[in-house]
């Protein structure tokens, strides 16, 4: 790009603010804009918590964080694209996170000169889709294509060519020595992911449980199950003591990065729709996934994720919403309750 006849060096901001399983699924195609466009800087702008999923970074990625509590109202949004402008020299804003918020960010960025391309948040789309009546029962663009979009519109190309964080190869199994020796010849290892942060989401854990009953009696059967917080790791724990070859992953706090590779290293992932599916896709893991009160139809698939891997139930009420948030109409969450214990373990077989 030329202005009066000198080459710009174009420094883009992309910004994701959303939760962790939104963040991760924006890394396969940010690390391609970066591989792809070696010339230009990019800065990529999240909360503190979420920048932990930007592992093994390209060169030209920088990672900012910001505590949105500090920056609240126009007046902080102000300051906030003051800063970044001053700080990075910003020429392109590119927003993955679509909100009202960041559309004011924008706006700000504009009339400072900046160039801005936001993603199309569908939201009439998802609206129609999850309504109680009359849904409009279609597949809505997948959100990792709407993002790859907004890179297109603003004369960003990708390289397409992103497989996993650690490149081609698996993560380096020191990590996790905390919890597993390296993996032996012969030796299956099943992960599993069974909480969400909305009970609209969460397969019931007494059916759960039967799961990891047949899971545990195999032979050369590992299942390291993942959670965060107190509650969850106990309920972990108690796996742990009733069935052989039960991992409490939550219980040693691994650390992102370490849970990543071992995630690398497994067979095959039981996930909600949650983020752990969007942790499990960066290091090429396939994953079982359980949808309740939400549906793949919204555009939050797993990068690279496949639908016949999906277990769910066809309802007239499903989805009843985005983030599985909602109160259940028929008060009985039958989209997760009808879901049997041989449903799921059939498809883990699959592999």
């Amino acid at each position: 790009m030329k202005i009066g006849g000198k080459r710009e060096t174009r420094k883009v901001l992309v910004t994701k603010l959303g939760e962790l399983g939104g963040v991760a699924m924006t890394v396969p195609t940010v690390y391609d804009a970066c591989l792809a466009n070696p010339e230009i800087e990019f800065v990529y702008l999240t909360r503190h918590h979420e920048s932990r999923v930007l592992i093994n970074a390209p060169a030209n990625l920088q990672v900012a964080t910001v505590n949105m509590d500090n920056y609240k109202g126009l007046r902080g949004l102000y300051r906030l694209a003051t800063g970044l402008l001053k700080r990075y020299g910003i020429t392109h804003h590119i927003d993955l996170q679509g909100d009202m918020r960041m559309r004011m960010l924008g706006l700000i960025m504009r009339l400072k000169g900046v160039d801005v391309y936001e993603v199309d948040s569908v939201g009439r789309m998802k609206r129609e889709l999850t309504r109680p009546h009359n849904k409009v029962l279609v597949q809505l663009k997948p959100q990792v294509d709407r993002e790859k979009d907004v890179f297109y519109k603003a004369g960003i190309a990708l390289s397409n060519d992103f497989e996993t964080i650690w490149g081609k190869g698996k993560g380096d199994a020191d990590l996790f020595a905390g919890v597993s020796e390296p993996k032996r010849d012969g030796e299956h290892w099943l992960a599993v992911a069974p909480f969400a942060r909305h009970k609209g989401k969460v397969y019931p854990g007494d059916q759960l449980e039967r799961v990891i009953d047949y899971f545990s009696k195999r032979d050369n059967q590992k299942i390291f199950i993942f959670g965060f917080g107190e509650e969850e790791r106990a309920e972990i724990a108690r796996y742990a003591r009733r069935y052989q070859g039960v991992v409490n992953v939550a219980e040693a706090d691994l650390g992102l990065a370490a849970e990543l590779s071992l995630l690398s290293h497994c067979d095959v992932m039981l996930s909600m729709d949650s983020a752990n599916m969007h942790l499990a896709s960066l290091v090429g893991l396939r994953v079982v996934s359980v949808w309740g009160a939400t549906h793949p139809y919204t555009g939050f698939m797993g990068w690279h994720q496949r639908t016949r891997d999906v277990v769910q139930l066809d309802m007239t009420c499903r989805p009843c919403s985005v983030a599985g948030d909602k109160p259940c109409l028929r008060g009985d969450y039958h989209c997760l309750a009808g879901i049997t214990p041989k449903m799921v373990i059939s498809k883990l077989l699959s592999f």
